[in-house]
């Protein structure tokens, strides 16, 4: 008599594979309603900067939560859209139950702070979100001790076209109040959510000079977790735009 054989049909992906896959449903989004509402900008000419932030004027509040949907041009667009489809894909992916939480802070503190201290013009785009998620993964990587986090921060600082100095005002044309309370943001964020886990837990955490005298957790391998680092695209520096206020609202005025 002769036994059935039963064939195993294989998954159609792995689990961490898939929840990676599926952690870039949310920024990929975002990044097609940017582009969507660029378009819509672009072809009906609705001189969207009115909805940017407008420091000090009662005018200005709305912009706290329209300026990061609204750029200057095409490539303010695109360097905007590429590190925010990087770092939402790895927030979601990293602290799935903070996502929401740490992009709308870093989102509505950094515009409030913008309207509350910034330069006398429209100030819009999306940068000031960038680097709060930069800031948050980057330090939240620091205090987990997690070289996976640190190393796609780090990677991104490389890439983002010197992210440090725009926090400084060294290019008029450019928000760096955006770029600095954004930042900032993200900092604070991290700390405070500092006890929160990852959802991506590391076998073997980084060991500090300080740590040497510790004992090791009985409860994490030993096995060396693997060093690769994804393949990442490179991009210029972006623009958070600073748009000069003029007497006529019909038409975009000159870049401040």
């Amino acid at each position: 008599m002769h036994e059935p054989v039963i064939q195993q049909v294989p998954s159609e992906q792995p689990v961490r594979e898939r929840n990676l896959a599926v952690a870039a449903v949310p920024a990929a989004a975002l990044v097609l309603m940017l582009w969507c509402i660029y378009f819509l900008d672009l072809t009906f000419e609705l001189g969207l900067y009115r909805f940017g932030i407008l420091p000090r004027e009662l005018k200005g509040l709305l912009g706290i939560f329209t300026s990061p949907l609204i750029h200057g041009d095409f490539e303010h667009l695109l360097n905007n859209s590429i590190p925010l489809l990087v770092l939402g894909w790895a927030l979601q992916y990293f602290f799935p139950q903070l996502t929401f939480r740490v992009f709308f802070g870093s989102w509505i503190v950094s515009g409030f702070w913008v309207w509350l201290s910034a330069r006398g013009n429209y100030h819009i785009g999306a940068s000031g979100v960038v680097y709060g998620l930069a800031a948050f993964l980057f330090t939240s990587g620091l205090l987990r001790k997690q070289r996976t986090q640190m190393g796609l921060s780090l990677l991104v600082v490389f890439l983002y076209g010197g992210l440090l100095w725009g926090m400084f005002p060294i290019i008029p044309r450019i928000s760096w109040e955006s770029h600095f309370w954004g930042a900032a943001a993200g900092v604070a964020m991290a700390f405070l959510y500092r006890k929160e886990e990852s959802a991506v837990r590391e076998p073997r955490p980084i060991v500090w000079e300080d740590d040497d005298d510790q004992e090791p957790d009985p409860a994490d391998p030993v096995q060396e977790m693997p060093t690769e680092t994804p393949n990442a695209p490179s991009w210029n520096s972006t623009d958070t735009w600073s748009v000069g206020t003029i007497p006529n609202e019909k038409s975009r005025p000159p870049f401040g």
